[in-house]
C-alpha cells in the first residue's frame, strides 16, 4: 500500500510537471505571517534608541534600547547587540542580535562557512568614535572612519545607520533604518495558551521557538535602478513591487524550491538565494547590501511616493530608491559596499563570500544531456553522432536513470554493465562523463549508503527526533544532515574510487534538487520545524542547505583526486559562497521564446551576485522547441559562461543533427563559435576566479555613465571586448542593437564597423545573432576545429586586434593546465597584448615565480580597422619577417562565408609564452 501511495502521488506530481507550476502550492506573502507583519507596519513604528557606545575590540559596539521602556513584564523588549565593523576596501559590516547575557531560549543561527577566512584579516581595528548631533537630533551620533572617503553613521535617537561621503555636501550611499521600520522579534518561552502554530493547506508547522522574524528598510541614494537577489525569472533591472502604480504586489520572494517549467516576469523566487542588491545611477555610482541569512526572506522593492504620508524627511538633494526587507529568523549580518565603480562593488562581495573556483578547461566547453541516456549504446551511439557530424563536445551527462533503482553511487547493472570502460572511451577522445548525485537517499536497508547513514545519525530528523522521512525520486527518502562539517567530510568521502564502484578520474557529478526537495513536504521542500545538527531548525538554515551539499560534493572530489586536481560539481540550489564550489544552471525552464529571453537577465543577475560559472537548458528543459527557437538558443547560448543542452525524458530526442542538415549546419556553428573563443572565455574565468567580475557582464558594468545601457537586459557583454545581441522572437530577421561608448565596434561576422553610441538596426539572418568586439581589444581565439577542448591544447592561436580611434587596442592571454591546481603555485602563462604605434607587444603578467612554458604559437594576427596596404611584418627578437595578406575574418564555419578580407599577419612564429614584438612595415 505505502508503495502505492508513492506511485500515486508521484504520477501526480510528474503529471503537473508537465504542465505548469500551480500558484497556489506555494505561499504568498498575505499567507506568510512574518511577511504579512512586517508590510503590515508604518514609517517610524521603530521605538529603539542607540545606547552605551563603545569601541570593543576594534569594533563599535552599542544596546539598543527601547525609547520608553515597558514597565509591565509581559512583552518587555529586551536590549539588542549592535556591532559595527570596517574593512578594507570600502566595506561596513552591521550584527545585531540578542543580548546572549539575558539567557535568551537559545541562541540564533549565524550562518557558517560562507564568509572566507581572509575577509578577518582585512578588519579595520578601530581606535575611536567620533561625535556629531544631526540636524534636528536631540542626541548626539556615533561617526567611524569607513576609508579616505566614507565613514559610517550609527544615529541614536532615531536609530538609523549610514555610509556617507566625507567630502563636499556628505552624500549618503547606503543606509538602513532610515524609514523606521526596523523591527526584530525576539525569542520566547512557550507558555500556556500560546498557539504558534502556523498551517498551510495540508501542513502544520509548530514554531517551537514562536515567531522570531526580523524585518528593516533599506535606502540606496543616488539611485536609478536596482538589480541583483536573485533567483527570480524576470527583468535585469528590479521592478517596483509594492507602492504607488504597482498592480501586482508582490515581494521578490527568496526560498529555495523546486518550482518546474516556471513562470517568467515573477517575483517568485526559483532553486536559490542570494540577499545581494546593487544599486546604480546617472551618477555613474554603484553601490550595494548584502544580508547574511539562510532563513526564508521577502523583499520589496518600493515604488517612488510609498512613503509621502511619514512626515521622515531624507536628503531632497539625492534621488533615491527605498527597499523593505523581511526574514523568518536568523539575526542581522549585513554589509554595506560602497563602490563606487560597477566593478569596485563586486569586487567588495567576493572579498566576503569569495571569487569564482578556477574551473576545468574542458567544463568551460560545450555539455550534451538529457534525462536519460538509454544505456550504454545509446552513449556510444550519441558520442558517435558528434564526431559524424563534425560537432565538438566536452561532457556527456547521465541522469538519475543510470543508477539501481535510484539509489545515488551505483549502476543498473543491466543498463550500465561496463561504467568504467564507457568513461574510458570517452576519456580517449580527451571526453568526460557527468552523473547525477542528488541529497535524497532511498531507505532501504539493503542499500549500503542509507544502512551507514542511519547508524551514524547522519540523517536531518523531524520535530520529534527520528530521522525525516520524506517522498523523492526513490520513494520514502531521508536526507543527509549537511550543516554538520564532520558529515560533510563523510559524504566527500563517498565519492572515493573504492566507495563510488565504477568511477574514473573522468567522471564529475551533478547535484539536482538540493533546494531540498520534497515531493509530499509543504512548498515541495523540507518542513521548517526539521531539525539539524546542534538543534537548529530547517527555517534558520533552509537556503543554505544545497549550498553545504554542493561544498561537500566539489569537496569530495577533491579528496578523490588526493587535491590535484579541480572539481566540477553542477548545483541547481544556490547561497552566498556557491560560487567557491562549482557551477550552476537556472533550472527547469521550458521550449518558449520568452524563456530564451529570460535567460540572458537571470544569468547576468547570477554573475553580478557572485556567480559567474551559469547557463540555461538550451533548448528548454520542458517542451519540444520547434527548429528556429533552438538555433537561436544555440547561438546565445555559445555565450553562456556554462553551455549545456538538456531535456526532460517526455520530450523528443533534440541532439543537434536530429534536425535536418541545415539546422544541424546552423548549431554546429553555434558551437563552434564556442571552442574559437575557448581561450578568451577562460583567460576571462581566470579574471573571475581572482578578482570576482563576471564573464558575462552587464551593459552598464563597462559603460557605467551610459543611461541607456541601464535596463538594457537583451544584450550583454562577454568580458570588456564583446557584445552580443540575442534574437528572441520567432521570425525575425532584423535587430535593433544599441552600441555603447564612444569608440567603434566591429562586427564579429564581417569586420563591419559600426559607431558607439547609437542604436543600430542589424540584420540578423538565421545564421548567426549580433554580434561585436569593442574597438581598442585585442581578443584571442583557436580557429581549428577538435573533437574536444583538450585535444585543441596544443593548437596555434589567433589574435584579433580591433584598433580605437587612436590605433591602440589591448588584451590578455591566461594559460594553465587546465586541470590542477599547480596555477596556484605559479604554473601558470598570463601575457598582456597592447598594439600601439603599429606595434603589437606582448609582455608578462604573471607573477615572477611563474612556471608554466609552452611551444604553443601565434599563427595569426587580424588586425581590424587598420588600412590595408602593408606586405609585411618585422618580428623581434627574432629579426625575421612576416607576411602580411587581406585573409578570413573567420577560418571555417558559416561565418566565414561572406568572403570578408581582412588585413591578417600570417605565421609570425611567435610564441604565447615570450616576449616579443611584431611591427607593421
Amino acid at each position: 500500500m505505502r508503495s502505492l501511495l508513492f506511485v500515486l502521488s508521484l504520477i501526480c506530481f510528474c503529471s503537473q510537471s508537465v504542465l505548469s507550476w500551480k500558484k497556489e502550492e506555494f505561499r504568498s506573502c498575505e499567507q506568510t505571517p512574518f511577511c504579512k507583519r512586517a508590510r503590515s507596519r508604518t514609517p517610524g513604528a521603530c521605538s529603539l534608541i542607540v545606547g552605551d557606545v563603545s569601541i570593543t575590540d576594534g569594533d563599535l559596539v552599542a544596546k539598543l534600547l527601547p525609547k520608553t521602556p515597558d514597565q509591565s513584564d509581559g512583552d518587555q523588549i529586551k536590549p539588542l547587540i549592535l556591532s559595527l565593523s570596517v574593512y578594507t576596501d570600502g566595506i561596513v559590516r552591521l550584527r545585531i542580535d540578542e543580548d546572549h547575557s539575558l539567557n535568551p531560549p537559545k541562541k540564533r543561527f549565524r550562518v557558517p562557512d560562507v564568509v572566507v577566512s581572509e575577509f578577518d584579516e582585512k578588519k579595520i581595528w578601530l581606535q575611536k568614535v567620533a561625535t556629531e548631533t544631526i540636524s534636528g537630533d536631540i542626541s548626539p551620533s556615533s561617526v567611524v572612519y569607513v576609508s579616505d572617503g566614507y565613514e559610517a553613521v550609527v544615529r541614536h535617537e532615531p536609530f538609523e545607520v549610514f555610509v556617507r561621503e566625507k567630502s563636499g555636501d556628505r552624500r549618503r550611499v547606503v543606509s538602513l533604518n532610515s524609514h523606521g521600520l526596523f523591527d526584530f522579534e525576539q525569542l520566547g518561552k512557550k507558555t500556556d495558551g500560546d498557539n504558534w502554530e502556523e498551517k498551510f493547506r495540508t501542513h502544520t508547522d509548530s514554531r517551537p521557538s514562536g515567531p522570531q522574524s526580523i524585518s528593516f528598510d533599506v535606502s540606496f541614494y543616488d539611485s536609478s535602478f536596482l538589480y541583483g537577489i536573485p533567483e527570480h525569472a524576470t527583468s535585469f533591472a528590479l521592478k517596483p513591487t509594492k507602492g504607488p502604480g504597482v498592480e501586482e504586489s508582490e515581494p521578490y520572494r527568496l526560498f529555495n524550491l523546486d518550482v518546474f517549467e516556471y513562470d517568467h516576469e515573477s517575483p517568485f523566487g526559483l532553486y536559490g538565494s542570494i540577499p545581494f542588491m546593487v544599486s546604480h545611477g546617472k551618477s555613474g555610482k554603484t553601490s550595494g547590501f548584502f544580508w547574511l541569512n539562510a532563513a526564508e526572506m521577502q523583499i520589496d522593492v518600493l515604488a517612488n511616493g510609498w512613503d509621502a504620508e511619514s512626515g521622515i524627511t531624507l536628503p531632497a538633494s539625492q534621488s533615491r530608491i527605498d527597499t523593505l526587507w523581511m526574514s523568518e529568523a536568523g539575526i542581522v549580518d549585513t554589509f554595506f559596499f560602497v563602490g563606487p565603480e560597477p566593478k569596485d562593488v563586486v569586487k567588495q562581495y567576493a572579498s566576503v563570500t569569495g571569487t569564482s573556483a578556477m574551473p576545468q578547461l574542458f567544463a568551460t566547453g560545450y555539455h550534451q544531456c538529457r534525462w536519460n541516456y538509454k544505456d550504454e549504446e545509446d552513449v556510444a551511439q550519441v558520442d558517435s553522432k558528434f564526431d559524424e557530424h563534425d560537432i565538438p563536445y566536452d561532457v556527456l551527462w547521465l541522469d538519475i536513470e543510470h543508477t539501481d533503482g535510484k539509489r545515488y553511487f551505483t549502476w543498473d547493472n543491466v543498463l550500465f554493465p561496463h561504467p568504467e570502460e564507457m568513461q574510458n572511451k570517452l576519456a580517449a577522445k580527451g571526453r568526460r562523463m557527468v552523473t547525477i548525485v542528488d541529497p535524497h537517499i532511498k531507505r532501504d536497508d539493503s542499500y549500503f549508503l542509507h544502512k551507514e547513514a542511519t547508524q551514524m545519525g547522519y540523517y536531518v530528523k523531524d520535530s520529534s527526533g527520528k530521522d525525516f522521512d520524506g517522498w523523492c525520486w526513490p520513494g520514502s527518502s531521508s536526507y543527509i544532515d549537511m550543516l554538520s562539517p564532520e558529515i560533510r567530510e563523510w559524504w566527500g568521502g563517498r565519492f572515493s574510487y573504492k566507495n563510488y564502484v565504477g568511477s574514473t578520474p573522468s567522471l564529475y557529478i551533478w547535484n539536482d534538487m538540493n533546494e531540498p526537495s520534497v515531493f509530499n513536504g509543504p512548498e515541495v521542500t523540507m518542513p521548517r520545524d526539521a531539525l539539524h545538527v546542534g538543534g537548529v531548525e530547517h527555517r534558520e538554515v533552509h537556503n543554505a542547505y544545497g549550498y553545504y551539499f554542493h561544498m561537500a560534493t566539489s569537496d569530495g572530489l577533491v579528496m578523490r583526486e588526493e587535491g590535484k586536481d579541480r572539481p566540477f560539481v553542477l548545483s541547481r540550489a544556490i547561497f552566498p559562497g556557491t560560487q567557491r564550489y562549482g557551477a550552476i544552471w537556472t533550472g527547469d525552464n521550458t521550449a518558449e521564446w520568452e524563456h530564451l529571453r529570460v535567460s540572458i537577465p537571470m544569468v547576468l543577475t547570477l554573475g553580478l551576485t557572485g556567480i559567474t560559472f551559469s547557463g540555461a537548458d538550451i533548448g528548454g528543459f520542458f517542451g519540444n522547441p520547434e527548429p528556429e527557437l533552438l538555433v537561436r538558443w544555440y547561438q546565445v547560448g555559445a555565450y553562456y559562461p556554462f553551455f549545456r543542452g538538456h531535456a526532460h525524458h517526455d520530450t523528443k530526442r533534440r541532439e543537434p543533427w536530429l534536425f535536418g542538415e541545415r539546422n544541424t549546419e546552423l548549431m554546429r556553428d553555434a558551437i563552434h563559435t564556442r571552442y574559437t573563443l575557448l581561450p578568451y572565455f577562460y583567460t576571462l574565468f581566470r579574471e573571475a576566479n581572482v578578482t570576482g567580475v563576471p564573464v558575462l557582464r552587464p551593459l552598464w558594468m563597462e559603460f557605467p555613465q551610459d543611461e541607456a545601457t541601464f535596463s538594457n537586459d537583451e544584450a550583454f557583454m562577454v568580458g570588456n571586448g564583446l557584445l552580443v545581441q540575442g534574437v528572441y522572437t520567432k521570425g525575425t530577421t532584423h535587430a535593433s542593437v544599441y552600441l555603447p561608448g564612444k569608440e567603434s565596434w566591429y562586427d564579429l561576422r564581417n569586420g563591419k564597423t559600426y559607431v558607439g553610441g547609437k542604436t543600430h538596426k542589424m540584420d540578423a539572418p538565421e545564421e548567426s545573432i549580433p554580434a561585436f568586439q569593442r574597438a581598442g581589444t585585442i581578443i584571442p581565439r583557436k580557429d581549428r576545429f577538435r573533437r574536444s577542448s583538450s585535444q585543441m591544447d596544443n593548437d596555434p592561436y589567433t589574435l584579433v586586434v580591433a584598433l580605437n580611434g587612436t590605433r591602440e587596442a589591448e588584451g590578455e592571454l591566461y594559460i594553465d593546465d587546465g586541470k590542477s591546481f599547480e596555477f596556484k603555485r605559479g604554473s601558470y602563462i598570463h601575457r598582456r597584448f597592447v598594439f600601439s604605434n603599429g606595434i603589437l607587444t606582448s609582455t608578462n603578467l604573471a607573477s615572477p615565480q611563474a612556471s608554466l612554458s609552452s611551444e604553443c604559437l601565434i599563427d595569426r594576427i587580424i588586425l581590424l580597422g587598420h588600412a590595408s596596404g602593408p606586405k609585411s611584418a618585422l618580428v623581434e627578437p627574432s629579426n625575421q619577417k612576416a607576411e602580411v595578406e587581406m585573409g578570413p575574418l573567420r577560418m571555417g564555419g558559416l561565418a566565414a562565408s561572406s568572403g570578408t578580407k581582412v588585413l591578417t599577419i600570417r605565421k609570425p612564429g611567435v610564441r604565447v609564452d615570450q616576449d616579443w614584438t611584431v611591427k607593421i612595415l
